[in-house]
């Protein structure tokens, strides 16, 4: 079988190595050569320039053209010096040449330096071949604006082909003259170099300007998202909880009256149906702003102390419930606190919703290395049917024991309820015991 390569492919490393260079050199500077690129204003509202009056610093961004302007009547005045005999029609023109492409520099960068070295043997020289003095020093000038007005990578294709075209005009065209060639690509070499640090520094500057502007706005998009997932969950604990009891009690509210009015059944129905669409408009905006990878900051709202209160607002809506504390009660840390409050909360509610009728057990555990927490239902009885979830209350619980560096588990049990139970690990630092009274 005869294996085909395309021509992509078949070509040697080294041909493409020079193709890519040759494609650079044709991006950097044939590609747009001709294109009309001024130069633009310096920006006056940062470095010293900052601190002059408001009348000058609108002037005050010209210096660049300034500057360019300056260089190019260097140029012209270089040129005059060398026809002090008088100066012709020639003599003016090679005089004027180097100023003008100096100028073109403000307008045509790249075009200006084609022209520099297509001029440079028409211009004449002393001294050295072809470099005349005003026609080097334009040169000089030339490479320094295009370089600062470019990429880095321009100013070393232009410093190539430079030394390229001295080769070339050495070797061809100025056979048994000397040249100042080498002065001129050392001098060059120093100019392109020392532009390149300072583009490179300040595109560098650039990018941590940019890095940091994005970094916070990132910043300040966590805080506002840590903002929603927090109302999100204590919406999710709080209001939910109240919203569940009260859908369970209108539900039940029929079944403890004797023989109720039909009224009386259809307001408390009305009640229910108020509250679950409530709860499922509420759990709707919760899968809006609920964000699953947050870990809620610790806040100094409910305790365990305030479990008793919690407990009896659950059993007033028909609910079964018993609680057990074990081990020597002692101050905990606010956020272990307010978590446990939290874990029973929900536990409660969800028995309210998934399992009405049953009977639940909460036991709180005091132990050496930490807090236990139980609750604990069996199976749903009764007529009212279960209320169904979107999953949240797991998951809340699930987050505030990982916070809090503890472990939880929930499952369904053999006799066909369920059980959550946690254990929040708290050192003896950390922990106060209460006096037993």
């Amino acid at each position: 079988m005869t294996q085909t390569q395309s021509s992509e492919t078949s070509r040697s490393p080294e041909f493409r190595l020079v193709q890519v260079a040759l494609g650079g050199l044709r991006q950097e500077l044939f590609h747009d050569a001709f294109a009309y690129r001024p130069l633009p204003r310096m920006d006056v509202e940062s470095g010293p320039t900052r601190f002059l009056p408001a009348r000058i610093r609108v002037y005050a961004g010209l210096l660049p053209h300034a500057a360019v302007t300056f260089m190019a009547a260097i140029v012209f005045l270089i040129g005059f010096a060398r026809y002090s005999g008088g100066i012709g029609p020639i003599g003016l023109v090679a005089t004027l040449a180097p100023a003008a492409i100096v100028m073109l520099t403000l307008v045509r960068p790249v075009l200006a330096f084609w022209a520099s070295l297509a001029t440079t043997p028409f211009v004449g020289y002393e001294g050295g071949w072809p470099w005349a003095a005003n026609s080097l020093a334009a040169h000089l000038v030339v490479l320094l604006v295009v370089a600062a007005r470019s990429r880095p990578r321009t100013a070393v294709w232009m410093w190539l082909v430079t030394a390229g075209y001295c080769l070339f005009a050495e070797m061809f065209l100025g056979i048994g003259t000397s040249s100042d060639s080498v002065p001129l690509l050392f001098v060059a070499a120093l100019v392109l170099l020392t532009v390149t640090v300072f583009q490179v520094r300040r595109q560098a500057t650039r990018e941590v300007t940019a890095q940091q502007t994005v970094t916070l706005q990132e910043i300040s998009k966590r805080t506002v998202l840590e903002e929603r997932t927090t109302i999100a969950r204590e919406l999710h604990d709080v209001v939910a909880h109240h919203m569940s009891v009260v859908a369970i009690q209108a539900e039940a509210a029929p079944y403890r009256v004797e023989n109720p009015p039909p009224e009386l059944e259809q307001a408390f129905l009305t009640i229910r149906e108020n509250a679950v669409a409530a709860l499922t408009e509420l759990r709707r905006i919760l899968g809006v702003v609920r964000a699953e990878d947050y870990e809620a900051p610790d806040a100094p709202q409910p305790t365990l102390g305030d479990l008793d209160t919690l407990v009896d607002n659950v059993r007033e809506a028909g609910l079964d419930v018993e609680k057990t504390v074990t081990g020597a009660v002692r101050e905990l840390p606010q956020g272990v606190e307010l978590s446990a409050y939290r874990i029973v909360q929900e536990a409660l509610s969800n028995v309210l919703r998934h399992a009405p009728g049953a009977a639940a057990k909460v036991e709180v555990s005091y132990v050496l290395g930490g807090l236990g927490l139980r609750i604990a239902n069996g199976p749903a009885r009764g007529l009212v049917q279960p209320s169904p979830g979107a999953g949240h209350g797991i998951t809340g619980m699930r987050e505030r024991v990982t916070m809090l560096g503890g472990q939880m588990t929930a499952g369904a049990t053999e006799d066909g309820g369920y059980e959550v139970a946690a254990f929040v690990p708290v050192s003896r630092e950390e922990s106060r015991e209460e006096p037993q009274s």
